[in-house]
């Protein structure tokens, strides 16, 4: 059976973005190890599962890339993270969302729950959750994820939005650190008896 994972970055006081939703306070404690990682992540990944917000955050940045690939406003870690989502099938998870694109489905909310649960049995690669902090929340509450991925940053913002809006007890499978970088992963499995 496939895998859920959820990826995010987080403040050290637990927040995953400022007031009002934003998300730009985080962006001093990503750099590239957070876009590293995410192209490491969706390398084990077949299905890149986002809500609204969070797809139209990447649509207002990634298609860039791909359209000046060697601009020198983009890193190598940027580069390998736009290539290494090229190779996943998107699904937003939206009532509202209008628009094609191409490689991106979008699933009602009503329907995910049971869309998901048919994805995690069927064969094929993980699938990877970035950002969507009300999608995976609520994925979490109905035990359809598998990991959560927390790259915590070396800043305390105060205030802003919890990561967690749900009760959960987790275990820590694995750390790591990357040279240079003041954030640590933190690695953690959800027990079947949770």
């Amino acid at each position: 059976m496939r895998k859920v994972i959820v990826y995010n970055a987080v403040s050290l006081d637990g927040f995953h973005t400022g007031l009002d939703n934003d998300v730009s306070v985080m962006f001093p404690m990503m750099g590239d190890v957070f876009d590293a990682y995410n192209a490491e992540l969706l390398r084990t990944a077949d299905i890149h599962l986002m809500g609204r917000t969070s797809f139209e955050l990447f649509q207002g940045s990634w298609p860039r890339v791909g359209e000046q690939p060697e601009s020198e406003e983009f890193t190598d870690e940027q580069r390998n993270l736009y290539h290494a989502g090229q190779a996943v099938r998107g699904i937003v998870v939206s009532d509202t969302l209008k628009g094609r694109w191409q490689g991106v489905s979008v699933v009602r909310r009503d329907e995910i729950h049971q869309r998901l649960a048919e994805l995690r049995r069927q064969e094929g690669k993980n699938i990877l959750i970035t950002g969507s902090s009300t999608l995976w929340n609520d994925l979490l509450a109905h035990r359809l994820v598998d990991e959560i991925h927390l790259l915590v940053g070396h800043l305390a913002l105060g205030q802003g939005t919890a990561a967690f809006k749900t009760a959960v007890s987790l275990r820590l499978t694995d750390t790591r650190r990357w040279p240079g970088s003041s954030s640590i992963l933190l690695r953690y499995e959800i027990p079947d008896d949770s």
